[in-house]
């Protein structure tokens, strides 16, 4: 079994039912599938790996080198026990927000990440309007949801994430499994070393490496606005001994004060009521549920968050 490979041009030709269709498939048998010719320049991306490996040598590797974590996985090592590093990743991250404060050492690290982070929302968008017509609800209905029922107020996070070479990747998680809060994901993943796998029918597959292709996920949101058709899926990143990893993951979120329930359309269509698993709550009272709970089981979170 290989995670599927989606031609997101073939929307726009002859072969646009069928590619609906493999789009549906992925969303409800896997909660995971790759793009292809997404309409993203290859030049841009070529820009994005060159800025990010030298932004992490630039500004991070120095800082990762001397981390706690670094110490504390060299110390269990040097025991010789049984014990493993819990409840931390082997992961160097920043989040991007147009109106953070960025890194001003990398050149053309700003420029790169503001383009590149325009074109992954405009694919984001359309998207969700894949799912709104594979759904069966009215067209911007998902983006609406997630921009809580204003015009442009998700909320877009971009993680650049590296995964430096692991002397015991035996002993600490790359990243440990979890299925993502928010509503699509977006990832720009290395293209030679794996480690990203995904949960399927409770076997572990690998997320294989596929040059300037986006990994698309579905979150917790999309599971609840789709009344469960949608699942997010459990993934993890494996540690390795030799190559660093670049993981680019990008999250078109609700705003916090959005509130999230699942489509009534879909309820009333298919005659049966929404599922009880699936409370109406404000995605902010949700968050604070996935913070204390990201790396447990997921069903509880959404019967532990304040229902409205």
């Amino acid at each position: 079994m290989a995670v599927p490979v989606i031609d997101f041009s073939k929307l726009n030709g002859e072969e646009r039912a069928k590619t609906m269709a493999l789009i549906a498939n992925g969303c409800e048998e896997w909660g995971f599938f790759q793009l292809i010719n997404h309409g993203i320049p290859e030049e841009l991306l070529e820009r994005v790996k060159k800025v990010s490996t030298e932004f992490y040598k630039l500004e991070r590797e120095e800082n990762f080198k001397n981390s706690t974590t670094v110490k504390r996985l060299n110390d269990i090592a040097e025991k010789k026990s049984d014990e493993k590093l819990e409840n931390v990743d082997w992961e160097d991250v920043i989040t991007l927000l147009d109106d953070n404060e960025w890194p001003e050492n990398t050149p053309s690290f700003r420029e790169t990440m503001l383009e590149y982070r325009s074109e992954l929302k405009k694919l984001a968008e359309s998207l969700t309007e894949v799912m709104d017509e594979n759904l069966g609800l009215p067209k911007g209905y998902i983006k609406k949801a997630l921009n809580g029922g204003e015009e442009d107020n998700a909320f877009f996070g971009t993680k650049v994430s590296h995964y430096p070479p692991c002397p015991y990747p035996e002993l600490v998680n790359g990243l440990r499994a979890h299925t993502d809060a928010g509503g699509v994901i977006l990832l720009f993943q290395d293209d030679k070393v794996g480690g990203l796998q995904m949960l399927k029918d409770g076997e572990w597959l690998d997320v294989q490496p596929l040059p300037n292709a986006i990994v698309i996920n579905t979150g917790d949101q999309i599971e609840v606005l789709s009344n469960g058709r949608y699942k997010s899926c459990w993934h993890r990143v494996l540690g390795s001994t030799d190559g660093m990893r670049r993981s680019i993951a990008s999250f078109y979120n609700p705003p916090l004060k959005a509130t999230i329930s699942p489509a009534p359309q879909l309820a009333e269509k298919e005659n049966q009521q929404v599922d009880d698993t699936y409370p109406k709550f404000v995605f902010g009272d949700y968050m604070s549920v996935y913070a204390e709970q990201k790396f447990l089981p997921k069903e509880p979170r959404f019967r532990a968050v304040k229902a409205i």
